[in-house]
């Protein structure tokens, strides 16, 4: 039976709420911009991806410089999750809150990974960089995962978020996990098992902007 945790409120929860709702807005924005303008998915053919990126270097370029930013804020938002979690999980014995805050900080590796290569196959004319990019996104879905794992679990724990919102967790946790272990299958060629992923994604943006919610209210003692 979950529990209220007595995880001590104040300004930095407030501060890692906002950041975690600034950073879905970043990813969100950086998607709206790249996506319309014909954004190859996962799996396409080599010969699209260098087409796109060879006519598309300005917004590529702007789509970039907005992840650093969603790298720092993804940081304090998971940071914040710790501080609110980590009483609960230290009387229960557990550490979900850890291994929610190390899938947050592999994603950004990850993602850091695929940000230098969609700048680097401005570049390439041959494609070459392309197969990596695509089986690294996919991949990037377990550290996906294992943030909305533990930080869901620990969350429900606690006390801090309520049953469906841990659902939704362990759902887009699923789905991204799924899509990471089809690695294979889903770079080889564009299809169906693409929408595993996205489905997930899709759910993880709407997990952070409830987790972040739930945390400013920690802050303010709701």
């Amino acid at each position: 039976m979950p529990t209220k945790a007595n995880a001590p409120a104040g300004p930095f929860l407030r501060v890692a709420g906002f950041a975690g709702l600034g950073f879905a807005t970043l990813i969100v924005l950086a998607n709206v911009i790249m996506v319309p303008t014909g954004l190859p998915p996962t799996g396409a053919d080599t010969a699209d991806a260098v087409a796109y990126f060879s006519a598309n270097r300005a917004v590529v370029g702007l789509t970039s410089a907005l992840t650093p930013a969603a790298w720092v804020l993804s940081t304090v938002f998971a940071a914040g999750a710790v501080a609110a979690l980590w009483r609960s999980d230290r009387d229960r014995g557990a550490a979900w809150s850890l291994v929610g805050f190390a899938g947050v900080l592999l994603q950004n590796g990850a993602f850091a990974g695929v940000i230098a290569l969609r700048l680097a196959l401005v570049d390439d004319p041959t494609g070459v960089l392309w197969p990596l990019h695509d089986a690294l996104f996919t991949l990037n879905g377990v550290f996906l995962a294992l943030a909305l794992l533990g930080l869901s679990l620990g969350g429900r724990h606690a006390g801090l978020i309520p049953r469906w919102h841990a659902g939704l967790g362990l759902l887009s946790a699923a789905l991204l996990l799924t899509s990471a272990t089809l690695t294979p299958l889903i770079v080889r060629h564009a299809g169906p098992l693409g929408f595993l992923g996205l489905t997930g994604w899709l759910l993880w943006v709407a997990w952070i902007v409830a987790y972040s919610t739930a945390l400013i209210r920690r802050a303010t003692g709701e």
